[in-house]
């Protein structure tokens, strides 16, 4: 028996981790009085019983706790995006990179990726590696996700009561208008780029679900062949791996009418990658659940990984997608 504290179970990714590992016979998750959660002392109390702590907190709370746990030998996964840069910590993404899946099996601590990230790195980091995508090539990422990606706030005003002011229909809102969200650092360094990619967010009117969309121009690109060139290394890099699926190039199935849809792998830690290719532009695609792989499911499987579970216990998939 595994006994794990979810420090931040209240939030979004917390209430989902919870959901996920309630029901597991093999774990008992340590919980803590609402009015102790922001006491130190019987915070560390569950932190020394754990075996593994998981930190859904904000930014700031999560560098404390980690401060606060130094020098223990449990166990921290942090889904925050305090760590994911740090060399103190392993970035929580298995498929990364060959060795990545065991050094999160040895790891003490490990920080879950971010969700847009996820289907950014999944589909670029190989193409960068295999020399396909140049490192210093200037990249655009377009994105959007379902609401809860926004916390209780943007999920309280998307449901708000019919008749509620909504101000307009919010159907589609770009963020991150500054242009420095606080994902890009972990995608330029995990992807191995020499210059941060141009990311543009947005949030639209469903709960669940993403697509990650990065258009390339092919004169940038090192291979006269760009789509064959893609879907060869992900076959390369990808197989056996069982949360991956790669769609044909030039994909006209999958699309309905036309149209893609981002909630196809809601309820599922699958990440579909797209590329459609012409003679001068190609499009790479991600979709991910943005609570599965990209949160509360990620965070999962790296928890089976640094206990040494087998990785997708818990992660059964309810996912739409047909391939």
């Amino acid at each position: 028996m595994y006994r794990i504290f979810i420090d931040g179970q209240a939030g979004t990714t917390g209430l989902q981790i919870h959901a996920l590992l309630r029901a597991r016979a093999d774990i008992e998750l340590l919980e803590i009085d609402a009015t102790q959660r922001k006491n130190d002392s019987a915070k560390l109390d569950r932190i020394r019983q754990a075996d593994l702590v998981i930190l859904c907190l904000p930014d700031d709370a999560a560098r404390e706790v980690a401060r606060l746990a130094s020098g223990l030998p449990v166990k921290i996964l942090d889904a925050s995006t305090a760590h994911r840069v740090s060399p103190e910590w392993v970035y929580g993404l298995p498929e990364l990179a060959p060795g990545q899946r065991a050094a999160i099996r040895g790891a003490l601590r490990v920080s879950n990726p971010g969700c847009y990230p996820t289907g950014f790195l999944l589909a670029i980091a190989p193409l960068v590696r295999k020399g396909i995508i140049p490192p210093d090539a200037l990249l655009s990422v377009n994105a959007v996700s379902g609401y809860s990606g926004g916390g209780r706030k943007l999920i309280e005003r998307y449901q708000a009561p019919a008749g509620a002011d909504r101000s307009t229909s919010w159907a589609l809102r770009p963020y991150a208008l500054n242009l420095s969200h606080k994902h890009i650092p972990e995608m330029q360094a995990w992807a191995g780029l020499k210059h941060p990619p141009l990311f543009i967010p947005a949030v639209a009117d469903f709960y669940q679900g993403m697509l990650v969309q990065i258009p390339l121009f092919n004169d940038q690109l090192r291979t006269a062949d760009p789509g064959a060139a893609i879907l060869q290394t992900w076959e390369e890099v990808y197989q056996g791996e069982p949360l991956i699926r790669l769609h044909p190039l030039n994909d006209h199935i999958e699309p309905i009418e036309g149209y893609l849809d981002p909630e196809l792998n809601n309820g599922s830690n699958y990440v579909d990658l797209f590329c459609y290719s012409s003679k001068q532009h190609t499009l790479l695609i991600a979709r991910l659940d943005n609570l599965g792989k990209g949160a509360a499911g990620a965070a999962v499987q790296n928890l089976n990984l640094m206990l040494g579970c087998e990785e997708l216990t818990g992660l059964q998939s309810t996912a739409k997608a047909r391939l």
